[in-house]
């Protein structure tokens, strides 16, 4: 039996469709990336890590303008696929979706680590919106249910406030914490410290 992952990627979220429409007309591209199809991370993990994992990447609703709501009819739709023992990823907002999910929601499978790579924990110093993604108070059945918690962050992040990873892993004391100094918002070809981590499971 293949060792699992399922991977969530991250979004944008608005307070308001008005906000969301701003975002489009203001929104400056990066032309270059699009004709490139630069490769990162996510699509290389499973080849990094060998033919004893699966990867799992769905593509959630409307990243443009994520809804928790959508995200978590659309998440729940692969649980019965998944085997009895999992491992989550979550990166930027997919990373503050798994956090909330796995506070409020009792998760049916077993699940042996979940890995949170630069989540937006609160909207306090940040320029953006959390929409209806923002985390509960308590983190209990998180910690209860998450298996070992591994949280990313680097203090050059552009998107997320470095503060968020604090954020997290006082909410979280017996979580493994990886900071770096150079990552920006992990959005790198490859990351072989995760890579590591998960095979040292």
């Amino acid at each position: 039996m293949k060792k699992q992952i399922i991977v969530i990627h991250g979004g944008d979220t608005f307070d308001t469709y008005e906000d969301y429409m701003e975002f489009l007309k203001d929104r400056e591209i990066d032309f270059e990336e699009y004709r490139t199809s630069k490769i990162g991370w996510k699509k290389t993990l499973g080849g990094e890590l060998g033919s004893e994992y699966e990867v799992i990447t769905p593509t959630m609703p409307n990243k443009m303008n994520a809804q928790y709501a959508e995200w978590k009819i659309w998440f729940e739709k692969f649980i019965p696929h998944l085997e009895p023992e999992i491992m989550l990823l979550g990166h930027s907002l997919g990373g503050t979706f798994l956090a909330k999910y796995l506070s409020e929601d009792c998760f049916p499978k077993t699940i042996r680590a979940t890995f949170l790579i630069a989540p937006a924990f609160d909207a306090v110093d940040a320029d953006y919106s959390m929409g209806d993604f923002i985390v509960p108070e308590s983190f209990d059945l998180f910690a209860k249910q998450g298996g070992r918690i591994f949280l990313y962050g680097s203090t050059d992040d552009p998107v997320v406030p470095p503060a968020d990873l604090g954020k997290f892993s006082a909410k979280l004391p017996e979580a493994t914490v990886r900071r770096f100094t150079d990552r920006g918002h992990f959005n790198q070809e490859s990351f072989p410290e995760l890579v590591e981590d998960i095979r040292d499971l």
